[in-house]
Parts: structure tokens; C-alpha cells; sequence
């Protein structure tokens, strides 16, 4: 019964009430609409670093290093010669190595040259397929492969750089040979494939726009390592013994295969290796010897992403202070409402009295209207945020191949609690005072 007549006196002041509302849901949407992108971000961050203990590239930001080779939101720094990454790679001090090649894109989708390893880091699991086994075959990620619609046995051609705009390598198809299972971690917005293949993509681009393809091999090749540096983001972590064989070719000219050898080979570029060390103490004292004595960049990730986070942090608490604040004007609000219709409702409360209700009832009844107005606030503040959620999706899906979901995150928990304390405290003194009223002299005034 005290919800019904809590309801009615609600419904009974509309503009009131939705001044009260709508201060609530901006309040709530904001908090929860930064929680839930703050909670998501950190947890694919932490999911895709993988105890990566260090990214060595082109020496540039530090910051771009990481977010280009680890979660492929960035432009890479540039490039670094196999041999000086090979040098690092091939030192005891080191566990593992990852190399990575980058240049082409397929619908926005990044392709990536790399090894078998990087999968295998991200635990992929094959939904159809397999590996890739040689030059210009390529593994889907999931979302590649919901997005473009491209199966087993499909081919399709590369975009130089990250534009839909750019140079498309008609000469050199991929074929698709594996789509992977969902991971949710960076591999399901790629496309993978061997080193190999993408310095092959980018030889035949070079050697198909030269009017003379006889010149002798030094002098081509030459020709190719001055003028297209900017175009090799891809080239191979060679310390794997498959790859050691040269059994890859690399093409100069129309028609012409030429066996890759190993001093070729170590002239090539790749873009960045990623690093896992077998002690701590190699870890800490790496990054500095390559530093300073290498023309390459190592960034330990773990330190460059703790950095970005605070700069977000703090921008994120700032604004969760507005909105706080947005919250609190919400329950002073409440609190006016209710406290002004106090006066107009003494003979209300009065009646009440006299049909039998005590002044505990009355203490309920206004602070149930608070808690009302709470949940009407929290609820349609947190499906604002699910739809401010939806607009942010679109334009991260254009630009970064993104994508939040709509979950509870467990910071709205605790949002909840504080809405519904913004509206039983804004309630407490009108609710005080109803019950503290004089019967007698609300009936006899009226």
C-alpha cells in the first residue's frame, strides 16, 4: 500500500520529478559509461600483453612502440635491419623471440607478418583450417573473418599501409588457409601470415613499377633497400631454424624467382620483436644496453601501459567528479521536492494518521519516494549509457577495430548503492519531519 500512494505522489508533480530524474541519470550514465570503458580497457590491455617482458623497435615514443607492436593501435616507429634485431635475439639472455613485419591492410584489418609462436602466445585455437605453412597464406582472426565474410580457399589483396585509399598489390593475392576461434585478445582483429611474405609482397611491388628488371642483382638490390626502406614494415625473426634454410624466394623481376640468401636475408627489415627473458636481472639491465648502444628502441610494455593508464586515470577522475557532483545537485533536488511538498501534503500525512498509520509509516513513505526516484534515475541512467556505448562502438570500430561489450562491470555495484543513498539521505529530514508532524493541527487547518 505505501508504494502505491509513494507512486502516485511521485506521479502527482511531474516536472519535479523529472527535474530529479534527469539530473540522476546524467550523473549515473556518466559514472557508468566510464566505468564500463575503463574496466574493458584494462582488461584487454592486460589480456593482450601476454608477460610480454619487452618490445624492441625503431627508436621513436616509447609509447607508440608499445601500442603499435603489442596492440596494433598505433603507426609503427620504423623499421630495424634483421641483423642488428638477430644480435639481440640470438643472446643468452633471452628465452624467446617474436618477430613482426607490418605494411599492408585488408578492409581496415592489419596484416601481420610474424611466426607460429605468436599464436601459439595467445593460446589460438583453429575454428577452421591451419597454419600457415608458406609464402602468401594467411590465418583470420575471428573478427576478420565475421566482418569480411572471406572463407577457406579465399584470396584476397593487400592495401599498403592502414588506409582503404592506399596501394592495393594486385601481383601478390593471399590465400586464406586458417580462420581462428574466438580469443578475445588482439589476434581476432588480424590478419597473420610469415614474414616471408610480406618482404615478397613489397619486392614484387618494387620490382613492378621499374621499367628495367635486368640490371645485375647487387645493383637491384641496392635499387630496393635505399628507395623503398619506408616500404619494408615487414621482414623475419630468422633465429627460428626453419627459416634458416633459405628455402623462401624472394621476386625480382617479372617472372624471375631469386633464392633469398642469408646476407640478403640480414639486410632485410623487420618492424619490432617482442622479448621474453629467462631471468629478471636480464630484463632490467637489457633495455638500457640496447639503448644506448644499438640505433634500435627496447621499451619494457608493462611501465609504458602504467603510464598511460595514469594520464587516463586522471582524466577518467575528473570527470567522475563532475559527474559525482552531477549526483549530489541530483539528491539536493530530491531533498527540495520533497521537503517543499511537505507543507502542501500535512493534511495528507494527516489523514493517514487517523485511518491508522503511525509515524514510522510516514517516515517510510517519504523515504520509499526517495528510493524510488533513485531507481528510476539509476535505471535510466545505466541504459544511457549502454546507448552512449553504442555511438562510441561505431566510431571505434571504424577507427581501431574495437568493441565494448554491454556488461555489468562490477564498479556499478557500487554505483548503485551510492544512487540509492543519494536518495534515501535527500529523504531522511522531510521524512523526519512528517513523522515528527502534529496531527491535530494539520486536520484542524485544513
Amino acid at each position: 500500500m505505501l508504494v502505491k500512494i509513494a507512486w502516485k505522489n511521485i506521479l502527482h508533480k511531474p516536472l519535479n520529478t523529472a527535474l530529479c530524474v534527469s539530473l540522476l541519470l546524467f550523473g549515473v550514465a556518466i559514472i557508468s559509461l566510464l566505468l564500463l570503458i575503463q574496466y574493458q580497457v584494462e582488461q584487454k590491455f592486460d589480456r593482450d600483453l601476454q608477460d610480454i617482458d619487452l618490445v624492441v623497435g625503431a627508436k621513436g615514443s616509447p609509447l607508440q612502440l608499445v601500442l603499435s607492436a603489442i596492440y596494433h593501435l598505433d603507426a609503427p616507429t620504423g623499421n630495424i635491419k634483421l641483423a642488428e634485431a638477430r644480435k639481440i635475439m640470438e643472446s643468452p639472455m633471452v628465452d624467446n623471440t617474436i618477430p613482426l613485419a607490418y605494411g599492408d591492410s585488408y578492409l581496415g584489418h592489419q596484416i601481420l607478418g610474424t611466426s607460429p609462436d605468436y599464436l601459439e602466445k595467445y593460446n589460438a585455437q583453429f575454428l577452421e583450417g591451419e597454419m600457415f605453412s608458406k609464402s602468401m597464406e594467411a590465418v583470420l582472426g575471428a573478427d576478420v573473418a565475421k566482418k569480411s565474410g572471406l572463407k577457406i580457399g579465399s584470396e584476397f589483396l593487400g592495401t599498403h599501409g592502414e588506409v582503404s585509399q592506399g596501394h592495393v598489390h594486385e601481383e601478390s593475392p593471399y590465400t586464406v588457409v586458417g580462420i581462428l576461434d574466438e580469443t578475445n585478445s588482439v589476434l581476432d582483429r588480424l590478419i597473420l601470415t610469415n614474414i616471408e611474405s610480406v618482404w615478397q609482397v613489397h619486392a614484387d611491388h618494387d620490382g613492378h613499377g621499374e621499367d628495367d628488371e635486368h640490371h645485375d642483382h647487387e645493383e637491384g638490390h641496392d635499387h630496393e633497400h635505399h628507395d623503398h626502406d619506408h616500404e619494408h614494415h615487414e621482414n623475419d625473426n630468422e633465429r627460428h631454424d626453419h627459416d634458416e634454410g633459405g628455402h623462401e624466394h624472394h621476386h625480382h623481376g617479372e617472372g624471375e624467382d631469386h633464392v633469398v640468401t642469408e646476407f640478403e636475408r640480414d639486410s632485410m627489415e623487420i618492424t619490432a620483436f617482442l622479448v621474453n627473458f629467462k631471468t629478471r636481472m636480464a630484463m632490467l639491465n637489457m633495455p638500457r644496453i640496447i639503448n644506448q648502444e644499438t640505433n634500435m628502441q627496447a621499451v619494457i610494455p608493462s611501465l609504458e601501459i602504467n603510464r598511460l593508464f595514469y594520464m587516463i586515470g586522471v582524466g577518467a577522475s575528473t570527470i567522475r567528479l563532475v559527474a559525482v557532483g552531477i549526483m549530489l545537485m541530483a539528491g539536493f533536488s530530491v531533498f527540495f521536492v520533497l521537503y517543499g511538498r511537505l507543507e502542501n501534503r500535512k493534511y495528507e500525512l494527516g489523514l493517514l494518521r487517523s485511518v491508522g498509520y503511525r509515524p514510522v509509516h510516514l517516515f517510510r513513505l517519504l523515504v520509499l519516494e526517495g528510493l524510488i526516484l533513485a531507481a528510476i534515475g539509476f535505471s535510466l541512467g545505466w541504459i544511457f549509457s549502454r546507448v552512449g556505448l553504442f555511438f562510441i562502438n561505431t566510431r571505434v570500430e571504424n577507427d581501431f577495430n574495437l568493441h565494448f561489450e554491454a556488461l555489468w562491470v562490477p564498479g556499478e555495484f557500487w554505483l548503485l548503492l551510492l544512487t540509492f543513498l543519494v536518495g534515501i539521505v535527500s529523504a531522511l529530514l522531510p521524512a523526519w519531519q512528517a513523522m515528527r508532524m502534529d496531527v491535530s493541527a494539520a486536520l484542524s487547518k485544513n
